[in-house]
């Protein structure tokens, strides 16, 4: 190899693994602890026999909500991707299902979005669905998003629009 093509590979391999570093080093951090005073996880979970009906109804009644989230998502997401203020911590609501049908809503801590694919912790309790564990690290894609939520240290929450909108109908 030429020394001209030897320098110009040994410069591509330096700028790709400055990338490689960089992106490394842009990828948010998201492991502030939730505070003592944020408002508790009303865990949501149905049984296979009456999960498809119950889904449904459900779906209808949570959409004006769903909708409000989805509508900020994209704001939230970029949020993310800056990287948030120390103390806040970010979770998407998704949902989990098993091979027997079972389905549980669960807040994830996302640890990477690229593109439409998310990846993060279930940091709900599970009571229902038994293939997935608390801390369970899950990838599934951006359109399976059903809220978002960013706590904050002093336990406030921006977003959360659905869960918010349980809690008024459990009040």
């Amino acid at each position: 190899m030429s020394s001209s093509l030897h320098l110009r590979a040994l410069a591509a391999t330096l700028l790709l693994s400055a990338a490689g570093l960089a992106a490394h080093a842009q990828t948010p951090r998201n492991e502030a602890p939730v505070s003592a005073a944020a408002p508790t996880d009303q865990p949501l979970a149905l049984a296979s026999t009456e999960a498809g009906a119950s889904l449904r109804e459900f779906d209808r009644l949570i959409a004006p909500a769903v909708k409000q989230a989805r509508k900020t998502l994209p704001h939230a997401k970029k949020r993310f991707l800056a990287g948030l203020p120390a103390g806040q911590a970010f979770f998407l609501t998704t949902r989990i299902f098993d091979s027997n049908g079972n389905y549980e809503q669960v807040f994830i801590r996302v640890k990477d979005w690229s593109g439409t694919t998310v990846q993060g912790l279930i940091s709900s309790e599970l009571n229902l669905v038994q293939q997935y564990q608390a801390g369970q690290l899950i990838r599934f894609p951006e359109k399976a998003i059903l809220d978002w939520t960013i706590a904050t240290p002093d336990g406030g929450e921006e977003g959360n629009f659905v869960g918010k909108f349980i809690d008024s109908l459990q009040h």
